[in-house]
């Protein structure tokens, strides 16, 4: 319920920015597009605006940097801009702001239990006091996560996270767990294993995994199915607007040709009684020269 709840959430600013994309042709607009995108406080997906076309012009010029910024918050996390960030743009505030709220999703998609060192050190963050506060307040307070701060054990126990877009491969391998889950035998040998080897957390952490994987598998589904639809509706609109436009040329096209006709064969009698039916080479190539209806140059 939750992961349905941010995907309706942000659906109208996804398809706002995808809209606006599609309109836009200058470099410095698209670029200035994608740093609003990635400072929005509210969007925390991309792939649908990382696929508009228009983006792909700016590869090979001087704002090819911000395609690769714009991948790094569909797919990447803290850690990475850090690796690469003499390579990026440099972030405005509430841009790195995202981008750690982006990288506690990553780590929950792994791992239901986080303990405070791995956020320390993955979100740079200055002490437990710090991290605890970002936790509240900037993704459970958000929405995008929910669960439990463990200060005895020092760890962030995770009940729900918002899913991220889907990188190149991960949706195979969600695809296997499920179908590893959904084998009865295997998913009993696993709950036993786990019984006999007093593994309770890892039992917990393998069920709240397969159920984690199949929200996100239902949403992106969701969303495919919407995506497809609007592109559905989007080639029939153009396609209706180019008939349209066609048959807008053919008619004008056709009156100018009837209309040239009629005034040709109205001046043809008077022009042969005024030179006694014979006209020089200048006279018969004035009147062969016919108006013609526009060619359509899509």
């Amino acid at each position: 319920m939750e992961a349905m709840e941010i995907e309706e959430k942000q659906a109208p600013l996804i398809e706002q920015y995808v809209k606006e994309a599609s309109t836009l042709t200058d470099d410095s607009s698209l670029s200035n597009l994608i740093v609003d995108a990635t400072s929005h406080p509210s969007l925390f997906a991309f792939s649908e605006i990382l696929a508009v076309p228009n983006l792909l012009q700016l590869q090979g010029t001087e704002k090819s940097v911000y395609i690769d910024l714009l991948r790094l918050f569909a797919h990447g996390t803290w850690t990475d801009y850090k690796s690469n960030a003499a390579d990026l743009p440099q972030l405005l505030p509430a841009q790195a702001l995202k981008l750690k709220q982006l990288s506690v999703l990553t780590l929950a998609e792994a791992n239901k239990v986080l303990p405070y060192d791995e956020l320390l050190e993955a979100l740079e963050v200055a002490n437990v006091r710090e991290l605890e506060d970002f936790l509240i307040n900037e993704c459970m307070y958000v929405g995008i996560v929910k669960g439990k701060l463990d200060q005895l054990r020092r760890c962030f126990e995770v009940q729900f996270a918002a899913g991220r877009d889907l990188r190149c491969g991960q949706l195979e391998s969600m695809i296997q767990t499920v179908s590893n889950c959904s084998n009865v035998e295997f998913f009993i040998d696993q709950v036993l294993s786990a019984l006999a080897g007093g593994n309770g957390e890892y039992l917990v952490d393998m069920l709240a995994t397969s159920d984690n994987v199949l929200l996100m598998i239902q949403d992106k589904i969701k969303w495919a199915e919407t995506m497809c639809e609007g592109d559905r509706n989007h080639r029939k609109e153009f396609k209706d607007r180019m008939e349209e436009v066609k048959k807008s040329l053919h008619s004008k096209g056709g009156k100018q040709h009837q209309q040239g006709g009629k005034q040709f064969r109205g001046h043809q009698d008077s022009i042969y009684c005024e030179f006694d039916g014979e006209m020089d080479y200048e006279d018969e190539l004035s009147l062969s020269k016919r108006r013609r209806p526009p060619k359509y140059r899509p």
